[in-house]
């Protein structure tokens, strides 16, 4: 999510004289208008609209509502996005672009709310953002001269959120929704919490140190930036270590920002959780769905597949509701590019096959009458590693099958059961020495640790490591993978993390590059043996019973820690190697675990202790991993 604050949403500033061609074009074939719509409560929200002077045809509008700013400001400074990047075909089939400033941020008016509940039983004036988008939907097909009465929405991120909530609105003009990467559920999977974990980093950048003013008083529309706190360092890891607990980052971030002292008073997913889940809002829905997630978002990978879900689930008859992912980081499918992240290749411009198999059909059909959406298939995946674009009838697939692979002694990593008796791994989990996330030094949170390198964490003593032998023939992964631990603990509370790792051949990448090649060479990193990372995610141990009412575990009592990693789509190839890692730290892309069972949010640093980790795989106590195995056709 703040990779979009940091670019201010989908629009950057650009003033008119540095135009190019493509900005002539729109200048001259569009107008800006930027207009204060009411709201059912008297509240106004500033509101850009690019309208096409063609006034011989009628036009659809394609709208973004964003926290992010709607800006450049004025009527005579258009947004740059317009045509630098594949917004333009939408220009030129002549649709009515409208950006929004959300209630509360920026240029409109009344208090902003964090991802403001759903309320399905409005009365009278009362407001959610899916009301508020109806009132703008309503306002803009009535005012807006020669629309042709039909509306799209898409957003990336927040704006995904508020996505979501515009199809929950129900307008009968809106005709078609696209979430992507949307904002789901902070306490779940997305952003700033995983499984119960804090995700601290992500949090501290969005809410302090970018700027971003959320959670601050807005006591009037303003076009001016909040000011940032900032790091005194460009190393992350030292910044967040030597913070200490977390009680010294709410130091920092000062008395105005509420919705982080939101965050620290609601530890565990009670009530005011769960209101702010956006999967409430996916029931009866009206318009045609396309969700759109990134198979390597660092920030909301989680919220597409599972918000897909619920709308599947709560909408059984629906005739359109789609998911599209893809091997992108936050954003990238938006992008000119989308063919690597970091060393991995794809092979191909993912974003653009996207862009021109997707998205603009659906929304050129949907508000235009206009080509086909034939193409779009239930799930429209794309899977890494044998780097191509499958079309499944439902998802997860129909054919594929969950499979238990066992960790096994000396680090072996198979489908049989182990035979032994008492037998365990087990590892000193230190939070003064936590494991990093990511090899190297970073400023703020990469977004390439998604299918980073893992050989700097196989070589640390608190990394447990298990891998199979060389595969003999290609396993391809689709749907969730499941983590199912035995272990004990030597304290009363860890977290767990569990990556699942695709080990290259030793001496050749998988475009057989040849590691010898020249220093200057293209993409010389030692892709031989290359340990990619395809999946991981931390599971907050005290929750292994029920995210409401946590318990502490009995030190030395064996248990069952188990949880469910976001969807996967790889293609393990013939000569690969599958390996699991499993650590109790992640940092500082999550916060340390003090490892006691105490209030992690207002502790001291005296709190953190060290925990002996054993993670068990015997016959009577077999921890696995469950794949989900695609079968042939």
């Amino acid at each position: 999510m703040k990779k979009i604050f940091t670019c201010l949403c989908l629009f950057v500033f650009v003033k008119l004289s540095a135009q190019e061609a493509d900005s002539a074009w729109v200048v001259n074939n569009y107008t800006k208008k930027e207009i204060y719509i009411p709201m059912r409560d008297g509240i106004k929200l500033f509101t850009a609209v690019y309208i096409p002077k063609d006034t011989t045809a009628t036009h659809p509008i394609l709208m973004t509502r964003t926290p992010y700013s709607c800006a450049p400001y004025g009527e005579n400074n258009f947004s740059s996005y317009l045509w630098n990047t594949y917004t333009k075909e939408y220009l030129k089939e002549g649709f009515i672009m409208v950006i929004q400033d959300v209630r509360g941020r920026w240029m409109s008016e009344d208090e902003f709310v964090n991802v403001r509940p759903f309320n399905p039983n409005k009365k009278d004036k009362e407001t959610d953002e899916a009301s508020d988008t109806y009132d703008a939907i309503d306002w803009l097909v009535k005012n807006i001269p020669h629309n042709n009465g039909k509306v799209g929405i898409y957003g990336i991120s927040y704006p995904g959120f508020f996505s979501t909530m515009a199809a929950a609105s129900n307008h009968p003009a809106l005709k078609a929704v696209s979430p992507q990467a949307p904002v789901t559920n902070w306490f779940i999977g997305d952003d700033f919490h995983h499984n119960g974990a804090f995700f601290q980093m992500d949090a501290f950048d969005f809410y302090s140190a970018l700027g971003s003013g959320f959670g601050q008083p807005h006591t009037h529309p303003t076009n001016i930036p909040a000011r940032s706190v900032g790091y005194p360092d460009h190393d992350n890891y030292k910044f967040f270590l030597e913070q200490g607990s977390l009680k010294n980052l709410t130091k920092l971030t000062g008395d105005t920002i509420s919705f982080w002292k939101d965050l620290m008073s609601h530890p565990n997913y009670d009530a005011w959780w769960k209101a702010r889940d956006a999967r409430n809002a996916t029931k009866n829905l009206q318009p045609a769905m396309l969700w759109v997630g990134g198979e390597f978002d660092a920030e909301d990978c989680w919220g597409a597949w599972n918000s897909y879900k619920a709308a599947e689930t709560n909408n059984p008859d629906k005739a359109f509701n789609k998911i599209v992912e893809g091997p992108w980081y936050h954003t990238e499918w938006a992008s000119n590019d989308g063919g690597h992240l970091g060393n991995v290749q794809f092979g191909s411009n993912t974003a653009e096959y996207y862009q021109q198999h997707f998205e603009i059909p659906f929304f050129n059909y949907f508000l235009l009458g206009k080509g086909s959406i034939d193409s779009i298939a239930e799930a429209n995946i794309f899977v890494t590693g044998e780097n191509k674009w499958q079309s499944f009838a439902q998802w997860p697939p129909k054919n594929k099958e969950d499979k238990a692979m066992y960790l096994q002694a000396d680090g072996k990593l198979d489908w049989n059961k182990p035979t032994s008796q008492k037998n365990f791994s087990e590892y000193i989990s230190d939070p003064n020495k936590p494991v990093p996330y990511e090899d190297g030094i970073q400023f703020n949170r990469s977004r390439t640790y998604m299918d980073a390198d893992q050989r700097f964490a196989e070589r640390r003593p608190d990394v447990l490591t298990f891998k199979t032998d060389t595969l003999t023939s290609d396993v391809t992964l689709t749907g969730n993978v499941i983590a199912d631990l035995l272990t004990s603990i030597s304290s009363t509370d860890a977290d767990f993390v569990v990556k699942i790792i695709d080990v290259f051949p030793e001496y050749l990448g998988y475009n057989d590059v040849d590691i010898y090649a020249e220093e200057d060479a293209p993409n010389t990193y030692p892709m031989g043996g290359y340990e990619m990372l395809v999946r991981a995610e931390i599971f907050r141990g005290r929750y292994r019973n029920s995210y409401e009412n946590p318990t502490a575990f009995m030190p030395d009592k064996i248990e069952e820690v188990k949880f469910e990693l976001p969807s996967i789509a790889h293609c393990f190839k013939k000569g690969h190697r599958i390996m699991v890692q499993i650590q109790s730290s992640w940092f500082p892309l999550a916060d340390r675990n003090p490892q006691q069972f105490i209030d992690i949010y207002h502790c001291d640093e005296k709190d953190f202790i060290k925990s002996d980790i054993k993670i068990y795989h015997d016959a009577e106590h077999a921890s696995k991993i469950i794949l989900p195995v695609l079968n042939n056709q």
